[in-house]
C-alpha cells in the first residue's frame, strides 16, 4: 500500500505530504553517522557540482588504493553516503566503505555537519542553480509540468532534503574559505580547471596524485562519460524508495547529470529580482559583494 498521494505532487502541499510519507515506516537498519579522523563531507548546496564532486572523490580514492577506476555501484550516494537522506532510506551510515578516507554527502551549512571533519564544497551561481533545480524536480518529484519556473521559487528556497536556504549556505562556507579544513571551489572554476582541481582535491584529501592517476579521474569525470553512465547518478535508492511507498515508478528520470549545462538566463525576471534583492539584503554587506561574478573572482582567485 502505497502513501503521499501516490503520484507525482502537483503542488506544495502534495509534495509535504510525499515527503512525510517517504519518512514513514521502520527504520530496522539505519544507524546515524559516527564521526572518525579522516571523514571528509562533500556539501555542496544542491544542484552545485555536488555529484561532480563524489565522483572526483570518489574515483581519487580508488585509483589511489587499487590503480583503477570504480563505477561498480548502482549510485554514487551508496559510495559517499547523503547523510540528510539516510533515516528516509533507512540506510546505516557505518557501512564500510571500499576506500580510505571515507566521504558523504550532505547539503549543509557548517554549523549543523560534524566537527573536526574535512569539508568539500563548490558554489554556483544562484541563477544557474534554480534552473537546474526546476530541471531536476520537473517529472520526477513533481508533475511534470506543474510548476512553471514563476512558481518554483518556494522549493527553490527549500534547498533539497536536509539541506537549507542557497543564502544561509553560501555564507557559512564563505567564512570558511581560507580554513585548512575547508576546500572551497566555485563549481565553474572546477569544471573548467578539471586537472587543477583534482590535484586540489587529492592533496587535500591526503593523496599525492600522480599524473595516471589524475588522467584516470579525469576520464571519470567528464560531463560525457558521467553522462554515459548517468545511471548511477540518479538517486537510485530514493527513487526505490518513490516506488515502494508513493507507487512512482523507479525508472523516472531523475539523473543530475544533464548532456548540457543549466542557463541563468531561463530565470524570469521576476524571480531574479528576487534572488537579487536576497542577495543584496543578506550576502552584499558581509561578504562586500554584490553579486555571485564578484564574490567568484575572489573564491577562484584562491585557488592561485
Amino acid at each position: 500500500m502505497t502513501g503521499g498521494v501516490g503520484r507525482r505532487a502537483r503542488t506544495m502541499e502534495e509534495m509535504g505530504a510525499n515527503m512525510a510519507a517517504l519518512h514513514e515506516g521502520e527504520k530496522a537498519n539505519f544507524r546515524t553517522h559516527e564521526p572518525r579522523p579522516g571523514d571528509v563531507f562533500i556539501t555542496s548546496w544542491g544542484k552545485s557540482g555536488t555529484t561532480m564532486m563524489q565522483q572526483m572523490f570518489h574515483q581519487l580514492r580508488m585509483g589511489h588504493a587499487t590503480g583503477a577506476g570504480d563505477m561498480d555501484f548502482d549510485d554514487i550516494s551508496r559510495m559517499t553516503p547523503w547523510e540528510d537522506t539516510a533515516l528516509m532510506l533507512d540506510f546505516d551510515m557505518t557501512t564500510p566503505q571500499r576506500a580510505e578516507p571515507r566521504g558523504f554527502k550532505s547539503h549543509r551549512e557548517y554549523e549543523r555537519l560534524p566537527a573536526d571533519a574535512r569539508y568539500v564544497v563548490t558554489l554556483r551561481d544562484p541563477r544557474e542553480t534554480y534552473v537546474s533545480f526546476h530541471r531536476f524536480f520537473d517529472g520526477w518529484h513533481i508533475e511534470s509540468g506543474a510548476f512553471t519556473l514563476e512558481e518554483f521559487f518556494p522549493i527553490w528556497m527549500m534547498g533539497g532534503p536536509g539541506g537549507t536556504d542557497y543564502f544561509t549556505h553560501l555564507l557559512s562556507w564563505y567564512a570558511r574559505r581560507n580554513e585548512p579544513d575547508t576546500l572551497l571551489a566555485t563549481y565553474r572554476w572546477a569544471a573548467t580547471n578539471k586537472t587543477a582541481m583534482i590535484r586540489r582535491l587529492a592533496r587535500f584529501i591526503g593523496i599525492e596524485p600522480s599524473d595516471d592517476l589524475v588522467a584516470l579521474v579525469e576520464a571519470h569525470t567528464t560531463r560525457e562519460f558521467m553522462h554515459a553512465h548517468k545511471d548511477r547518478f540518479d538517486d537510485a535508492m530514493v527513487c526505490a524508495a518513490m516506488e515502494e511507498k508513493l507507487g512512482i515508478p523507479a525508472d523516472s528520470d531523475s539523473t543530475k547529470v544533464q548532456a548540457e549545462g543549466s542557463d541563468a538566463r531561463q530565470v524570469p525576471p521576476a524571480i531574479a529580482a528576487q534572488i537579487d534583492a536576497m542577495w543584496a539584503e543578506r550576502v552584499t554587506p558581509i561578504t562586500g559583494h554584490v553579486d555571485f561574478a564578484s564574490l567568484a573572482a575572489e573564491i577562484d582567485a584562491l585557488a592561485g
